[in-house]
Formats: C-alpha cells, sequence, structure tokens
C-alpha cells in the first residue's frame, strides 16, 4: 500500500521529468521529434502524445477530470503542434500536482471499477496500485522518449528518484 506522500512525491518527479525531457527535445527539430525511431509509439512526438493521453485516462478514473477522446491508437497524435503538446503537458501536470496534494491515505483506499480499452474489459483494482501504475506507465514511457532523444543527440538531464528538487 502506498499514501498520500509517495504520490505527492510521483506527482512532482512526473512535473520534473516531463521539463526535462521537453527541455532536451526542443533542442532537436521537428523532424527529429517526428522520426520512427523503432519505440513502440515510433517517436518522440507519438509517444509523448500518448504519455499526456494515459495521464489524462488515468486521471478521469481517479480524480473525475474530463476523458480524453479517443483510444490507444488515437493517443499519438493528440496534438499535431509540438507547442500545443508542450503547453497541454505542463497544464496537467500543474492537475497531477494539485490532485495529489489534496489526496490523504484514505482516499487510496478501496477498489475502482473501470473500463479497460487495451484489454476490451471491465476491471475492478485496489486505487493504490492504479495510481502506482499510472506513475509506472508514465516512467516507462519517459524511458523510451529518453533513448530516442539520446538518438537523436539530445542530452537529457538526471532522471534519478533521488535527485528530485525538493
Amino acid at each position: 500500500m502506498i499514501d498520500a506522500a509517495y504520490v505527492q512525491r510521483m506527482a512532482r518527479y512526473n512535473r520534473w521529468q516531463n521539463e526535462n525531457l521537453y527541455g532536451a527535445a526542443d533542442t532537436v527539430s521537428d523532424a527529429e521529434r517526428r522520426r520512427a525511431r523503432g519505440a513502440f509509439f515510433g517517436s518522440i512526438h507519438a509517444t509523448l502524445n500518448h504519455l499526456l493521453w494515459g495521464d489524462r485516462i488515468w486521471m478521469s478514473r481517479l480524480a473525475g477530470t474530463a476523458k480524453p477522446e479517443g483510444g490507444i491508437p488515437q493517443s499519438v497524435s493528440l496534438y499535431d503542434d509540438w507547442n500545443d503538446l508542450k503547453r497541454e503537458r505542463a497544464a496537467f501536470d500543474a492537475v497531477i500536482v494539485d490532485w495529489a496534494d489534496r489526496l490523504d491515505d484514505a482516499s487510496l483506499e478501496g477498489e475502482l471499477a473501470y473500463y479497460s480499452g487495451a484489454i476490451k474489459a471491465d476491471l475492478r483494482k485496489p486505487r493504490w496500485l492504479l495510481v502506482t501504475h499510472m506513475f509506472n506507465h508514465q516512467t516507462h514511457h519517459r524511458g523510451q522518449v529518453h533513448c530516442m532523444l539520446t538518438q537523436a543527440g539530445s542530452k537529457p538531464g538526471d532522471t534519478d528518484l533521488p535527485f528530485l528538487p525538493l
């Protein structure tokens, strides 16, 4: 079981790392951000779109925010314009931090029922597990983006959780 302090720390880690990767992505051309690099979602731009979509779908379930349109196949084209994607990412990171700051330990208890478009099934899972999954999903795809940015000649900063500025 996790606690509210964990969620608050991970929300800030998410924001910090998104600032890190988007800053690194700003140093490469739009063509480099869109180049297919063999990652699951293909490119830096597509993966960052999917990551924002994924955060929005999980927050719609966990916090009642607006559900994003489309499913996983459409998640890669949420925002075509790089500046729009950057703006929306920063705005939604603020939503995640605000949500985390309002949580208490009791809000992580119980189960959450939801429909998974990924496996086309209704599920019921512990709320704390799904919150943990949201942060794990972020880290997983940011790792892919980090690799692709390195391939593109950029150098993202530190990613280690202990180095998170407080």
